[in-house]
């Protein structure tokens, strides 16, 4: 966490660092006593420059101030300047240059890897300050970082990092371009800055389960930055999460950040990463079939592969006709087909099997002298729901009639049938011994039908 994190605070830096450079590198002649200061972010103003844009800046009264003020942020040393900007701060807490000498020391502080100094240093500033931007970048990063990283603070930190953002993105339109700065730089700043915000905001909303907000703001902050393995991944994976743990689960966008996540995560991390996006797709589509493809394009960084719908109950049914001879199917098929399949698919199977002596097993749910019903699939049985109508063409003696609830084999002709709810009437009915005789069907495991 302590390597990511550096690596994001150094990130950050550079924002803020370019934003105020030219008041850092500003003439070592200092001006004029009574003569403006420039503010952070600006360049000293010019001996010939206009009065309005003189009189535009502040203008520290006091030679012991100014002198303070300007010793301090002409330190070349980073340790120097911290000094003397804090004892500036200190000593003069009602400045007019306190906004710009807090802002040059965050920076010296994120410039020095102090990344406790540096964010207790832009608290202060948009304390005094709520929008100053760099000040909330820096805030909202690495709150969301730490977070992410299993802070025990995690829950305040996430709150904040949502706090930050949107304050972040609520003031970027007041952020004016620092001097010195080309319009294609200053677009690449915002862009960077916006993908922070949204990612601050985003994280915070998954904390809460608010999916649909996370989802909405985790995916513009992948969107506004180029690829970046190690910030990718700490957005990719919280987006993924946002979808797929949304009722119901997106999975088509989950299962691709999953897949995202995996792609750019390090070697240890990989194969546990893409489980989880397999587990997803699988639960999705019904099978594994079209997987490679998703995979291989997310490892490509490629455009998103839409993930193959599942097979509605009538492909599922249709699939099983084709593999399997009706003959050869055990009774949850027949009932599945039947129920679901498609007319075709349905009469290939009654067909085969109309009239045709079957033995099986099943499980009694009720009955009488002349019929019995009974549950013939394990989910069924697990339900003590009939689905079978079992008629003798003559009374059974009532020492031989199974109780309620006992499993017992049978023979009987397929005869007719519902499909919804599913009931086959079998006559021509007779009682087998109490050992199966072969080729008896036992109650498989129900094909249950997807959800659509």
């Amino acid at each position: 966490m302590k390597k990511i994190l550096l690596t994001v605070v150094l990130g950050v830096s550079v924002v803020a660092v370019n934003a105020a450079q030219p008041a850092q590198g500003q003439s070592a002649t200092p001006p004029a006593q009574g003569q403006a200061a420039a503010p952070a972010g600006q360049a000293a103003a010019a001996p010939a420059a206009p009065a309005a844009s003189q009189a535009a800046a502040p203008v520290i009264k006091d030679p012991a101030e100014y002198n303070a003020y300007v010793a301090a942020i002409q330190q070349k040393d980073p340790a120097a300047k911290i000094s003397g900007l804090e004892a500036f701060v200190t000593q003069y807490p009602n400045s007019v240059m306190k906004n710009q000498a807090l802002e040059i020391l965050m920076q010296t502080y994120q410039q020095s890897n102090n990344v406790k100094k540096a964010m207790e240093t832009a608290t202060k500033l948009v304390a005094v300050d709520p929008c100053q931007v760099p000040a909330l970048t820096l805030l909202t990063y690495i709150d969301r970082m730490m977070a992410q990283g299993g802070d025990p603070n995690g829950k305040q930190e996430s709150a904040d990092s949502e706090k930050y953002g949107q304050q972040g993105l609520d003031c970027l339109s007041k952020f004016n371009k620092p001097e010195g700065t080309s319009d294609a730089d200053f677009a690449k700043m915002k862009s960077q800055m916006t993908g922070n915000f949204n990612a601050g905001i985003g994280w915070g909303a998954l904390q809460d389960k608010d999916y649909a907000k996370s989802a909405q703001f985790l995916k513009s902050a992948v969107e506004a930055n180029p690829p970046d393995s190690q910030k990718d991944l700490a957005l990719l994976y919280p987006l993924a999460l946002s979808y797929l743990q949304q009722t119901p689960p997106d999975y088509q966008n989950g299962v691709w950040y999953a897949a995202r996540a995996a792609a750019v995560a390090p070697d240890a991390n990989k194969p546990a990463l893409e489980k989880y996006a397999l587990s997803q797709y699988r639960k999705y589509h019904q099978g594994e079939d079209g997987w490679p493809d998703v995979l291989n394009a997310a490892k490509a960084g490629g455009p998103q592969v839409p993930i193959p719908p599942p097979p509605t109950p009538a492909d599922q049914a249709h699939d099983m006709v084709t593999k399997t001879p009706p003959d050869k199917m055990d009774f949850a098929t027949w009932e599945f087909v039947l129920t679901n399949g498609s007319q075709a698919d349905q009469d290939t199977v009654w067909n085969a099997i109309k009239g045709k002596a079957v033995q099986m097993n099943g499980t009694i749910i009720s009955t009488t002298p002349d019929t019995f019903m009974i549950a013939g699939s394990s989910d069924d049985i697990d339900a003590k729901k009939a689905d079978i109508t079992l008629k003798f063409e003559d009374k059974v003696p009532v020492k031989l009639i199974p109780k309620d609830g006992a499993s017992f084999d049978f023979q009987g002709e397929p005869a007719s049938y519902t499909p919804n709810p599913f009931v086959m009437v079998m006559e021509k009915a007779r009682l087998l011994n109490s050992k199966p005789a072969s080729p008896a069907k036992k109650a498989p495991v129900h094909h249950k039908a997807t959800a659509q």
